[in-house]
């Protein structure tokens, strides 16, 4: 097994690292390499949120894993590996995944210096995530709700059968008063809102009660039009300018605060979009993250095998690990596929990888990235 420094020796996750970011590995080997792994470890949720990015893939009975030791060596294989991610689904629904496939990846990352992030709701008993606590680098919940109320309508939009208000204000405060507990236990959890038709003009009072659930970070990414949300409202990018510049004013400078696959580029003539880019870079513990996926990051299926180049575009997986190792796969797509040529960008002077093929598709269709130019900041 490949082996680097333990976490103890890591560089600590802070506004002035951030290991999930592909312009760090982009800028350190000169071009994308495969740095990151998100796994899918259930198909299963609690929950039925309406703006989920997999709900079409949620299922009601689980499937039989893939032998973990397959995923082990491939992981094994990928050369630079520096963080991995698990998802779902939720993840600890079912406490024999936690115990036989979760805590055993977070040990093998752990042993190997490797970050780990999680992506749960935190409903369920605390037992579940406190097994997490010696080695589970980053917690990642989403948060869009300022009450039950809001947790009720959004959480459960999509359930095939009615959920009652009580239940839904059952799973609300346990999920608030885990996160408390969990990071006084020294958790760290980042709270990811999402900027759309619901919580664009709410994010400073979001942002307040993910400060009081005691979050090291607060992320903030725009939704997008995929999977069950697909069908819902987008906002305009004025809009999305708005409510970015709301928080800002409102915001405890104290959190960091971390932006994802914001739609303005420093190659925008747009005298707006470059304000703000001006204004995000000038705050203090704010940063703007690059999208990892297909630039240094996968998504492995450990039911199926298959390997997927981006979490929201509708491309068809690229591989399996049964049959290929991960650091090929990400080569093909890297270097061979066509979509990925029509966003292969990267402004080293404003540290930008440019769009992702969701956003490129959504706001800038027909426009050619690889050949523009930043403007001066």
């Amino acid at each position: 097994m490949n082996t680097v420094n333990t976490k103890s020796s890591l560089t600590p996750i802070t506004p002035r690292f951030d290991p999930w970011d592909p312009i760090d590995s982009l800028r350190t080997y000169g071009q994308h390499v495969l740095t990151s792994v998100e796994m899918t470890v259930t198909h299963l949720c609690n929950m039925r949120c309406e703006h989920c990015a997999v709900g079409d893939m949620l299922v009601m009975k689980e499937a039989e894993f893939l032998p973990l030791d397959l995923m082990m060596k491939r992981l094994d294989e990928v050369e630079h590996l520096q963080t991995i991610s698990l998802t779902g689904g939720e993840p600890s629904f079912r406490e024999k995944t936690v115990d036989e496939v979760i805590v055993p990846l977070l040990q093998y990352a752990k042993k190997r210096g490797i970050r780990t992030q999680i992506n749960s709701n935190l409903t369920l008993d605390i037992s579940r995530y406190e097994k997490l606590l010696p080695y589970l680098d980053v917690m990642h919940i989403s948060f869009n709700y300022l009450n039950g109320d809001d947790f009720h309508e959004v959480g459960f939009a999509n359930t095939l059968h009615p959920v009652p208000k009580e239940t839904a204000y059952r799973l609300y405060d346990t999920m608030m008063e885990n996160s408390r507990k969990l990071s006084e236990a020294g958790m760290f959890i980042s709270a990811e809102s999402m900027i759309n038709y619901r919580t664009h003009t709410k994010l400073g009072e979001i942002h307040k009660l993910i400060k009081e659930m005691g979050c090291k970070r607060h992320e903030v990414h725009p939704m997008y039009a995929s999977n069950f949300a697909s069908k819902l409202p987008v906002l305009s990018l004025g809009e999305m300018r708005l409510a970015i510049d709301h928080l800002l004013d409102s915001r405890d400078p104290d959190i960091w605060m971390l932006f994802g696959t914001l739609p303005f580029y420093a190659c925008n003539d747009n005298e707006e979009d470059l304000r703000l880019i001006r204004r995000l870079s000038n705050e203090r513990n704010v940063t703007v993250r690059n999208d990892p996926d297909g630039r240094n990051r996968v998504n492995v299926n450990l039911f199926s095998g298959d390997v997927y180049v981006t979490d929201f575009a509708d491309i068809a997986p690229f591989g399996n690990i049964q049959s290929r190792g991960l650091d090929d796969i990400f080569t093909e797509w890297q270097t061979g596929h066509p979509l990925n040529q029509t966003v292969n960008c990267h402004c080293d002077a404003v540290g930008c990888c440019g769009p992702n093929l969701l956003v490129a598709d959504m706001y800038y269709k027909d426009l050619n990235f690889t050949i523009r130019k930043a403007n001066t900041l």
